[in-house]
């Protein structure tokens, strides 16, 4: 029986703790597996529900931050190393960058026979300055060394870290999309979609734009603030704006609204323009009862919202970055580039204008996406990754 050890940053409201969940509940019954992980940090929302509802018991590492901290990222790979010595593993998976870091060092000093790290995104662009990204490209251009292979969750990617990033040969790269369960975002939609409104006394003349993840500079919500203010003032129809989500740039965004005199709300009740929902876990009840889902992302890997919302049958205005034009199906959004804040503004208005027309031809889309990014594709992808590397 092959034993897996899989490492996640840390356990926050996101989809790669779904992902994480799914390869441990449900590779083959001949792979037994051990999901350790970080505790969610402060303004996020904890996501161990996941892996609790699957029957799942992962092992928190405290230690195991986001930020850089030598004390505290030391004694994380004291840990790992203390379980990969009484575990055993045959694999050792990381996802994400630090438990790629601390967990591929770890595996490869203990002497794990496979490594294996997933990319759910990368730090390349726009998230530091020239140097200090240059800096963690080095250092994964050394753990890719240490690596049996490299998972990008896209097309998008793998070109990125192979050819622009250069972390790789392309051959060490494997493409493996992410994988969800679906089927709740197909299902009592009518229920949902009345259910939320209701909490959050959405008319029924309203147009809800939504909008989900956390609240961060490189999500850039100031844009998709911009653009629904450019709706509001070209277009008749009433409009209600959900931030789903938290994080540190809450305040700011605040300060933004009231500078532009948009009215906003921290709570589900009142008749503002803006609502700041907060992390919502039951996603699918959300997204049912939204019209338009929008990102405005100024970096992505794959995001986790729009392949919901294209589950949903919503259609989608986003920012083109990361491994979004990989995932989004044909018809099911408007898709601009990152430093173009008038294309955007124009194809939210647009998207707006059309709504009905748009999210019809996005519903064709719905049984394709489902299939695509189910978990029981990606739990058969990555055995048979496995079992190759094990070979």
């Amino acid at each position: 029986m092959p034993k897996v050890l899989r490492i996640i940053n840390r356990f926050n409201l996101g989809g790669i703790t779904y992902n994480v969940s799914y390869l441990s509940k449900y590779l083959p019954p001949e792979y037994e597996t051990l999901l350790i992980g970080g505790p969610e940090e402060e303004g996020e929302e904890s996501s161990l529900f996941i892996p609790h509802s699957l029957g799942l018991q992962p092992t928190i590492i405290t230690e195991l931050r986001r930020s850089v901290n030598p004390l505290s990222d030391y004694f994380a790979y004291r840990k790992i190393k203390k379980i990969i010595r009484e575990f055993k593993p045959d694999i050792v998976h990381t996802h994400a960058s630090k438990a790629g870091a601390i967990g591929r060092i770890a595996a490869y000093h203990c002497k794990v026979p496979v490594i294996i790290h997933t990319f759910h995104g990368h730090v390349f662009n726009n998230y530091f300055s020239t140097f200090k990204t240059n800096i963690f490209k080095s250092i994964e251009r050394y753990l890719a060394k240490k690596s049996s292979a490299i998972i990008a969750i896209s097309k998008i990617q793998k070109k990125e870290l192979s050819e622009i990033h250069k972390i790789c040969p392309p051959e060490k790269i494997h493409v493996i999309p992410l994988g969800f369960n679906l089927d709740r975002f197909t299902e009592n939609t009518e229920t949902k979609r009345k259910l939320f409104r209701t909490q959050f006394n959405i008319k029924d003349d309203e147009l809800t734009i939504t909008i989900i993840g956390r609240l961060a500079p490189i999500k850039n919500h100031y844009l998709f603030i911009d653009a629904v203010e450019h709706v509001l003032h070209h277009t008749s129809k009433k409009i209600k704006a959900l931030i789903v989500g938290d994080g540190e740039t809450k305040q700011d965004l605040i300060t933004y609204l009231e500078q532009k005199k948009l009215s906003y709300s921290t709570s589900n009740h009142g008749s503002a323009t803006f609502v700041f929902t907060s992390w919502i876990k039951e996603v699918d009840v959300a997204l049912a009862g939204s019209d338009l889902v929008a990102l405005t992302s100024k970096n992505e890997g794959t995001p986790v919202s729009l392949i919901e919302a294209q589950a949903a049958g919503k259609f989608i205005v986003t920012t083109n970055v990361g491994g979004i034009k990989d995932i989004l199906a044909e018809n099911a959004g408007f898709l601009s580039e990152a430093d173009d804040d008038e294309i955007y503004k124009n194809n939210l208005l647009k998207a707006v204008e059309n709504l009905d027309q748009l999210n019809r031809s996005s519903e064709t889309s719905r049984k394709e996406i489902v299939a695509q990014f189910s978990y029981r594709r990606l739990c058969s992808d990555m055995d048979i990754l496995y079992k190759k590397l094990l070979k």
